[in-house]
């Protein structure tokens, strides 16, 4: 059994609901995996904000206008007049659904079960259209299967026993239908796994299941070497190491969620990466599989701030750095980068929520400067940090850009370096003209 998920934008319009249709009805067996529609979770999460901020009548404005853009899908996805009544009572219980919340009080636990609204409406519009097209699928709800604890972290075993409880109901089935992104947590309320969590539950689930590839369905043919929003010579990589796509997509490439790789490197499940819009493409393929010594791609993350952390103590003084890593630990901020030297450590980070905290906190016993406004600029590769020549080539082709902190050695996968944001397409580009070749 294999696990596809597909994304926003290959949901996001009633033509690509059916296109979507046509690509998994191929008699295999298999669970799909869908965001919520384009859109969507971005407008729930505006209509939750304003009910929170107590602007009901906003947010009414706000459902009713998600609510048309429903309704215009139905219209053109359903041919037959039984399946346009039924997708229309489906629109109009979930709004209805929204629109209670201007009578009750709004919370935190009723803003996730909002957030839900999208991939709910999802599934059940393509079961409804799969139906109508006589292709025999069923719906098996995340929300009866997928859960975290009280760590925020995936109930494993909840997940296998559960999802293992579901299919075996229906014995005949091959097609499965389910939501990504939804969960409930450890007091069974409505939860998610954040934004991009689709990628991350099918990735759970195939791990759980023990399928025999996971495929993740985009709107662009895999990974590519370099990000094409904004460097013009592009080119699809067709194979990466489990370590190498987590790299990539921790620094920044959009196509995979983060998390996503880790439960399927875990279980040695190969990972696909399919383009909807060209689906005889062959993609991207992520496995155990390693080729040493070859620059893969590069791939920037922005929204980056660097913490300078100097004091005459750090001086031949052991425990420091601890004392440092603790503050951040105590405001739950994660690093990025590391550099050091006798006096001073610099470090970055992707979440300033807390940092007049940390600031403060960390002031009381060295100096601190703060830059914001900064991009993580990532070149990777198997070996690349080990193979001869390959850093000097990073570094000659940046030459004419300030760079911030350089991280080396860390990973063998990897090597980062931190830039002014303004510079972050320059620096792109400068990469893709010279550490790749390029077919005239």
């Amino acid at each position: 059994m294999k696990v596809l998920k597909f994304g926003g934008t290959s949901i996001g319009s009633a033509a690509k609901i059916k296109n979507l249709a046509k690509i998994i009805d191929n008699g295999e067996e298999k669970i799909v995996v869908l965001s919520a529609m384009s859109g969507t979770t971005d407008k729930l999460e505006e209509i939750a904000s304003l009910f929170l901020n107590g602007k009901k009548e906003e947010a009414v404005v706000q459902i009713e206008l998600l609510k048309k853009k429903y309704f215009q899908v139905v219209e053109e996805l359903f041919s037959e007049n039984e399946y346009l009544i039924k997708g229309k009572e489906l629109i109009k219980q979930h709004f209805d659904y929204l629109l209670s919340f201007t009578k009750d009080v709004f919370t935190r636990y009723e803003e996730s079960a909002v957030l839900a609204q999208g991939e709910l409406l999802s599934t059940i519009l393509l079961q409804f259209y799969l139906e109508e097209q006589k292709i025999s699928s069923v719906i098996i709800p995340a929300l009866n299967f997928m859960r975290i604890d009280k760590s925020l972290e995936p109930d494993e075993y909840y997940i296998r026993e559960n999802i293992k409880r579901e299919l075996a109901q229906y014995p005949d089935i091959k097609l499965f239908i389910t939501q990504g992104y939804i969960c409930r947590n450890a007091f069974g309320e409505i939860d998610n796994l954040k934004r991009g969590g689709s990628d991350y539950s099918a990735s759970l689930i195939g791990a759980e299941i023990g399928a025999d590839e996971i495929q993740i369905w985009t709107d662009i043919d895999g990974f590519h070497n370099n990000d094409p929003r904004y460097v013009e010579k592009t080119f699809p990589i067709h194979e990466l190491s489990f370590d190498e796509a987590a790299e990539l997509a921790y620094f920044g490439a959009k196509i995979l969620h983060p998390s996503s790789v880790l439960p399927a490197k875990v279980k040695n499940i190969p990972v696909r990466l399919k383009n909807t819009m060209q689906p005889d493409a062959p993609g991207t393929l992520i496995t155990e599989n390693e080729i040493e010594g070859e620059i893969k791609a590069v791939a920037a993350k922005d929204g980056i701030t660097a913490v300078k952390i100097k004091s005459g103590r750090m001086l031949l003084a052991y425990g420091f750095l601890r004392k440092v890593f603790e503050v951040f630990e105590r405001y739950k901020t994660p690093i990025d980068m590391i550099t050091t030297s006798e006096i001073a450590v610099s470090v970055t980070i992707d979440n300033p929520k807390y940092l007049p905290e940390i600031k403060k906190e960390l002031e009381s016993y060295a100096s601190v400067e703060i830059d914001d406004n900064q991009t993580i600029i990532c070149v990777v590769g198997n070996l690349i940090a080990e193979g001869k020549g390959i850093a000097l080539k990073v570094i000659q082709a940046l030459e004419d850009i300030p760079l911030r902190m350089i991280s080396y050695g860390g990973s063998k996968h990897n090597i980062s370096v931190l830039i002014n944001a303004e510079d972050k397409v320059r620096a792109l580009n400068e990469l893709n003209n010279k550490l790749f070749k390029f077919d005239e």
